[in-house]
């Protein structure tokens, strides 16, 4: 009998379910050892590199084989988002909502980054994977259990997370390497008016003589993103 890819009991992970699953060897190809594959060629290639036939390889196994674990390439996307969402630490409910929520942030972040395939996938597909599940389960009952109205739960979920994928987009498609923000800012300013632009001329200037670095910076806009529901609370 062939094995059939779907969800284990808890929720937790993909699986395989055959008449022989509990004697297959380690080396067996199953649904998860097919996720983890894809995540690192994703990681190292990018998505366009991904294909059954580079998975097979890397498997050591037919390609057609691997469609007896995952129907298609999109089952594939999402059991792949869904994996890497299971690595994003999920926020404690019934202590301090807002470092519960800081630390969801920072956790998603440094996940995003680390599979810079994903944000892009995860906002525009509709995902039910268990761990999305459970991610998106954990960040209502904490924003609710602070005290928030379901309406504004609902937008503080949403708020924040515009804010951890919108940054990690833009930060791996920023045109300019980090390390070099001073010169770049330093050839544009000859071109900012100070007269007719002066606020940009300003800023470019501080940032070409260092007295601002220019970075991106996550860290402020969480913690505004975090003042305002605080205030939010309060009123309540």
């Amino acid at each position: 009998m062939a094995a059939v890819s779907d969800w284990t009991a808890d929720g937790l992970a993909w699986s395989d379910r055959s008449d022989a699953k509990e004697k297959a060897p380690a080396t067996a190809v199953t649904t998860k050892r097919i996720l983890l594959a894809a995540i690192k060629l994703a990681d190292r290639q990018g998505l366009e590199a991904l294909s059954m036939r580079k998975l097979g390889t890397t498997l050591k196994v037919e390609a057609m084989s691997l469609y007896n674990h995952v129907a298609n390439k999109d089952e594939l996307l999402d059991g792949m988002v869904d994996q890497i969402i299971g690595e994003i630490t999920l926020p404690e409910r019934g202590g301090d909502w807002r470092s519960a929520m800081r630390t969801r942030a920072v956790s998603a972040l440094a996940v995003m980054t680390a599979h810079p395939w994903a944000p892009i996938l995860v906002v525009s597909r509709i995902n039910v994977g268990p761990n999305m599940l459970r991610y998106i389960e954990a960040t209502l009952g904490t924003l609710r259990e602070a005290g928030l109205s379901w309406e504004e739960t609902d937008r503080a979920w949403n708020t924040m997370d515009n804010h951890i994928y919108g940054f990690t987009l833009q930060q791996q498609n920023f045109p300019v390497n980090p390390d070099d923000y001073a010169s770049a800012a330093a050839s544009y300013l000859p071109m900012l008016s100070a007269d007719r632009y002066p606020y940009m001329h300003e800023m470019t200037a501080r940032v070409a003589d260092g007295s601002h670095d220019g970075t991106l910076d996550f860290g402020f806009g969480l913690e505004v993103i975090l003042d305002g529901l605080e205030r939010l609370r309060k009123r309540r």
